[in-house]
């Protein structure tokens, strides 16, 4: 299969079922201004998505549409990372891996915006804006639970314990990926990997949250090999297009 496509697939899926499992959050936020701006992040995602399988269905040149390529595969077909479908949990959880996944996609389009294909450049310049805001907003809630009671303090410490084992599968690759760094298409996977990891300790330490002494990390992300959570989230994303085939707005 095209490296490009694989490529652009996983950035698809990847803010396609965030956004869907944020999106579960709807009407259901602590107050009013969180409750819509958790709502604006899950649009934002979605928004990036659209314009990720657009590029996709270009590249793989099968005359299918964003549409198909979002709600008409099989589960072992999308190569979204596993933290993405994991549940949103209490609101130590949901913030945290708003803030996990807006560190990473705000170091992959600070580089992808470099890219030789202007395509992917164009959508990481326009798609930057959105993720640094998600990272402020995650990151000052983090610094009050953290800052906060005793209960605060404890559910963010155990969402991280939660959530820690997910995040290196953030950036495992797609097949083909090395080919495309060589042509200066997409950015090194493994030098992100570093930063991500320099710039969670670094607020991690400001914030006095202790970063998980294990290193064990889930496998599987990126090969179609998902949780036990990712058939539920396939039967309400694609319920519409399954019962009422060829349905358009």
């Amino acid at each position: 299969m095209n490296p490009l496509f694989n490529y652009t697939l996983k950035l698809a899926d990847d803010t396609l079922i965030f956004g869907q499992r944020l999106g579960e959050l709807c009407g259901k936020g602590p107050y009013l201004e969180e409750d819509i701006a958790l709502t604006n992040i899950a649009l934002d995602y979605l928004g990036q998505s659209n314009n990720f399988f657009k590029y996709a269905a270009q590249v793989q040149n099968l005359g299918k549409t964003e549409d198909d390529l979002a709600f008409l595969r099989l589960e072992k077909e999308y190569l979204n990372c596993q933290l993405s479908e994991l549940p949103n949990g209490d609101y130590a959880q949901t913030i945290l891996k708003v803030y996990f996944f807006s560190v990473y996609l705000k170091l992959l389009y600070e580089n992808l915006m470099k890219s030789s294909d202007a395509q992917l450049s164009g959508i990481a310049e326009k798609s930057l804006k959105e993720v640094k805001y998600h990272y402020t907003h995650a990151s000052t809630w983090i610094k009050m639970f953290a800052g906060g009671t005793d209960e605060s303090k404890t559910r963010l410490q155990n969402a991280v314990e939660n959530l820690w084992e997910y995040t290196a599968g953030i950036f495992a690759e797609t097949s083909g990926e090395e080919d495309l760094r060589k042509l200066e298409i997409v950015p090194d996977g493994k030098m992100i990997y570093g930063e991500w990891k320099k710039e969670v300790a670094k607020d991690f330490a400001k914030f006095g949250i202790a970063i998980p002494e294990s290193e064990f990390m889930q496998k599987g992300s990126r090969t179609g090999y998902h949780t036990e959570y990712f058939g539920y989230i396939l039967c309400e994303l694609q319920y519409m297009q399954r019962t009422y085939p060829d349905c358009v707005w």
